[in-house]
């Protein structure tokens, strides 16, 4: 069910521009005590609110290495098209802003016991994998790493990238020039106790995956983290809070959860925004849902018992949650 998250306090420090589209964020407490502890392909929820009383939040991997608790780092894509928070973050939040962030989750961890991680990076869809980097290079692990972007704009993190620590591990695609990847090639070499990552464009986790099940890779050895939503198809409908019996207008193509924060209706959180961690699951009194998550079964979708706040939304015109 929803519920208010833990929520930590932190100070924006340093601010550096990667791309013209990519800023750099490092965030820390004001004490100057360790935050949490987090393993590679961890991400937190920053939390925004503008002088209007407009709030945001966001999901953002962990770019630092895990050992280093003395600040936390994430890189924000200007998103035009997006919620507002990454517009919010690169326009107003400066050195000096306070924010609070969840503590760190993983939906994306490396498989402990795989002879071999081969990561596949579209975009921003990089940054999980710098952390992953760190941990994989502390393990002594056998990887590689495959990064296609589109243009000098959208190749995030490329100095890093081009560490000599990473022993010619990592393998570049600028669309620009004409390189592409090969995802049957690369799922070709795939030993029996290999494991694939993959993170990016919606069109690229696709294909990655279908490539991988075609060639008859199990789903224990592919993993994937998506950073966009399903797509907020449907109409318009009536949301009723039955704790409250507060009722909100949930337009075409916002969610029900952007709604209920902005109007400040109840405390609910989600960890990954996209339909996948169950975080923000909660209980159907009336009406019936439009199931648009990756956490749900087909059965417990059919029972219309329960739905993701993040993607899902009402079949009908009125839907009553139990908040």
């Amino acid at each position: 069910m929803a519920q208010d998250l833990e929520r930590m306090d932190v100070r924006v420090t340093d601010i550096t521009s990667i791309t013209p589209l990519v800023k750099r964020f490092t965030l820390a407490r004001d004490d100057g005590r360790p935050l949490p502890a987090f393993t590679g392909g961890s991400h937190i929820n920053v939390h925004m609110e503008g002088e209007a009383g407009q709030r945001y939040s966001n999901a953002y991997s962990l770019l630092g290495a895990p050992a280093e608790l003395q600040h936390y780092r994430i890189g924000v894509q200007l998103e035009v098209q997006g919620n507002g928070g990454s517009a919010f973050m690169h326009q107003r939040v400066q050195v000096g802003s306070r924010l609070w962030i969840s503590p760190p989750n993983n939906l994306f961890a490396l498989h402990a016991e795989a002879d071999r991680h081969l990561l596949i990076a579209g975009g921003i869809g990089i940054t999980p994998f710098l952390a992953h980097l760190h941990e994989l290079h502390a393990r002594v692990a056998d990887y590689e790493l495959h990064y296609a972007f589109r243009n000098t704009e959208r190749g995030a993190f490329l100095d890093e990238l081009a560490e000599a620590r990473h022993g010619g591990r990592v393998h570049l695609y600028p669309g620009h020039e004409g390189k592409r990847l090969d995802l049957p090639a690369l799922v070709a070499q795939l030993q029996a106790r290999d494991h694939l990552y993959v993170c990016g464009p919606p069109a690229l986790i696709d294909a990655t995956l279908a490539t991988a099940r075609a060639a008859g890779i199990a789903e224990a050895r592919l993993h994937w983290e998506r950073f966009s939503a399903a797509p907020q198809v449907g109409h318009a409908f009536t949301l009723v809070l039955a704790k409250s019996g507060r009722e909100l207008h949930v337009e075409a193509g916002t969610s029900i959860l952007t709604t209920i924060q902005r109007a400040r209706a109840a405390p609910v959180e989600s960890l990954c925004r996209a339909g996948i961690c169950g975080s923000c699951e909660t209980r159907i009194l009336e009406g019936e849902a439009l199931h648009l998550d990756q956490y749900l079964s087909d059965d417990e979708k059919a029972a219309q018992r329960t739905l993701m706040l993040c993607v899902s939304r009402a079949l009908g015109e009125r839907l009553v949650l139990d908040l």
